[in-house]
């Protein structure tokens, strides 16, 4: 009769560990049903199925692990697995598998326990957790660190929305990012990813600045933050505080310009893209001549932004058509994807205002970064902790997967 049993092995790291474990089993011609291998902090925990054939070297083989198992002064637990709670266990891998990344400045037991809780709630198994950040020393300031945590997930729940809404609560109360995606194999072989420009890359909306300059920076403000938030159409309102720009010098665009801030994790985010092979484009309601800086400054493939027209060295305050809108974007970004032969699951978009829902809801991966709160509770996902490179962990990439 074949016997299952489940061996745990923990213990002091040491290499040639697993070799000499396995190597044991192998005497006893055991068979592999399941594997897996932790390390924290030197720390070993080793877990393997196994089935023992019914001869009599497999009748000796758990003797002789154990007896190995103290020579390598590891600690070994067995527990016997009844063949009909195999066959359970084996049936329960058809079930789909979602993905749960916690980002934070700095992870806490408490953000953990209410993430695991919820998950459980939706009656939804966690198979694997991992750090995806690194190693953290003891005294960085809050405000620059970076831990992401990943929980591999098995099960559907049965209410999707109430899932997300209970994440986005916690999200909100604790100051932490929580996405929840399906893993599927898109999530791996995305290759295009396009960024709105203001307040997304940079740390200011450019409209604005420029409005400062021409002394009506306050009725110019007003109307961007109400279009961002979706209460105003926002072709409407760029024609009209393009309008108020009416006069005001050229060479008030190179000072603002080189006063531009990238947003934070802005070039770790772009130098991995590009090591990866994706294409990128910037998709803006802004204006081009700000973006083709950017364009050169970070290797950026294309750029769609509105064109600031100038007669005789001023600013003429007309809109040229088309405008970068809303539909304007999703529809660049689809003609993206099928210029690169790709599929809109293989898409990556990222953008904080109301504009940008429309093609964060089309691409693969739409994430609402900073975003206003209508913009956040409509995207698939939000990062408002971390900086930009905080996406690639959304990608399943670890900090030590990065560049050196």
């Amino acid at each position: 009769m074949r016997e299952i049993v489940l061996i745990n092995i923990t213990g002091e790291d040491r290499p040639g560990l697993t070799a000499a474990i396995t190597g044991v089993l192998a005497q006893g011609g055991v068979n592999i049903l399941d594997i897996g291998q932790a390390v924290i902090h030197d720390t070993l925990s080793f877990g393997i199925l196994v089935e023992i054939p019914p001869t009599e070297l497999g009748s000796s083989v758990l003797k002789d692990l154990l007896f190995a198992a103290y020579k390598l002064e590891q600690q070994v637990r067995f527990t016997p697995v009844s063949e009909a709670d195999y066959q359970q266990w084996v049936g329960g891998q058809g079930k789909p598998r979602h993905i749960v990344t916690l980002l934070t400045r700095k992870v806490t037991a408490e953000q953990l326990q209410r993430v695991s809780a919820i998950t459980a709630k939706y009656d939804l198994n966690i198979d694997h957790i991992d750090r995806l950040s690194g190693r953290m020393p003891l005294d960085m300031p809050d405000e620059q660190g970076k831990g992401c945590i990943e929980f591999s997930v098995r099960g559907d729940p049965a209410d999707p929305a109430g899932l997300r809404a209970e994440f986005l609560s916690v999200a909100q109360e604790l100051n932490v990012d929580i996405a929840f995606q399906r893993d599927s194999l898109f999530r791996r072989n995305r290759r295009l990813a396009v960024f709105d420009m203001d307040s997304t890359l940079i740390e200011a909306e450019v409209i604005d600045e420029l409005a400062k300059a021409a002394g009506v920076g306050e009725q110019v403000s007003a109307i961007t933050e109400r279009a961002m938030r979706g209460e105003l159409d926002f072709a409407a309102s760029f024609r009209e505080r393009l309008a108020l720009l009416k006069g005001l010098p050229e060479t008030v665009l190179a000072d603002i310009g080189a006063s531009l801030r990238l947003t934070e994790g802005a070039e770790t985010l772009f130098g991995e893209l590009h090591r990866l092979g994706y294409k990128t484009a910037i998709l803006s309601g802004g204006f081009s001549y700000f973006a083709k800086q950017l364009q050169a400054k970070l290797g950026i493939d294309y750029v769609f932004a509105n064109e600031l027209q100038i007669v005789d060295g001023l600013v003429t305050g007309v809109a040229v058509e088309p405008i970068v809108d809303a539909q304007r974007k999703a529809d660049l970004l689809r003609e993206l994807a099928d210029k690169q032969g790709l599929r809109l699951e293989q898409t990556i978009a990222v953008g904080d205002g109301a504009n940008d829902l429309p093609m964060l809801a089309i691409a693969g991966l739409g994430v609402a970064f900073r975003a206003k709160p209508l913009v956040k509770q409509s995207a698939k996902q939000a990062i408002s902790t971390l900086g930009l490179d905080g996406i690639l962990y959304l990608l399943g990439f670890r900090d030590r997967d990065g560049l050196e």
